[in-house]
């Protein structure tokens, strides 16, 4: 990775050094290759630890312990352990390699998804939080609900020959929001919304 310097005016958190100009040297956030050095060095510490990537998806670490195996599924920064002993493994994450980590303990919300159990003790997740967010900036923005659909495919719907006029940059960009959370809410399981949300694209 290439070193990179910046320099800053120290505000008046910095007590006595208010005033002074700082060098932040090296600083991973914001840079084009924060994803990737945070990858390699997550890499190269889980390899230390003994995991070993699957074969079919390399963001998803294994260690043989026996019946039933470790995993950690690793997406960016977003860590998901499932183990008999995940405290063990959190805890070498922070004391032994020092990572900063934060939400440990049971999953509740991971990637936009709420995670539960059911009656049976199954381990369950939903997009319930995701699609009210959804939903409530739809009404933010258009000024009502969205009208409910019984069918993935809308009667006479023909966005093709739309003939309105092209939106502004400011627009262009909120309905670009839109319909990414929407790819989003595809891509973890809601199938039934593709059509109509590739159309809208």
């Amino acid at each position: 990775m290439q070193q990179r310097t910046r320099k800053r005016i120290a505000s008046p958190e910095f007590g006595d050094h208010e005033g002074h100009v700082l060098v932040v040297w090296k600083a991973l956030c914001g840079l084009h290759s924060s994803e990737l050095g945070w990858s390699e060095r997550l890499a190269d510490v889980l390899r230390e630890m003994g995991h070993f990537t699957s074969k079919c998806e390399k963001h998803i670490w294994m260690r043989d312990k026996g019946d039933p195996c470790q995993r950690i599924a690793a997406c960016v920064d977003d860590l998901m352990i499932a183990s008999k002993d995940p405290e063990a493994i959190v805890k070498m994450l922070m004391e032994k390699h020092h990572f900063k980590l934060k939400g440990t303990g049971p999953t509740e919300f991971h990637l936009d998804c709420d995670f539960f159990r059911d009656e049976e003790g199954v381990l369950c997740y939903a997009l319930k939080k995701h699609i009210e967010k959804i939903l409530e900036n739809f009404r933010r923005i258009c000024g009502a609900w969205p009208k409910p659909a019984t069918s993935p495919l809308t009667a006479d719907d023909h966005p093709e020959l739309d003939t309105s006029e092209p939106l502004n940059e400011d627009n262009q960009k909120t309905h670009q929001s839109l319909i990414g959370a929407l790819q989003w809410t595809i891509q973890i399981g809601r199938f039934d919304v593709q059509t109509a949300v590739m159309t809208r694209s």
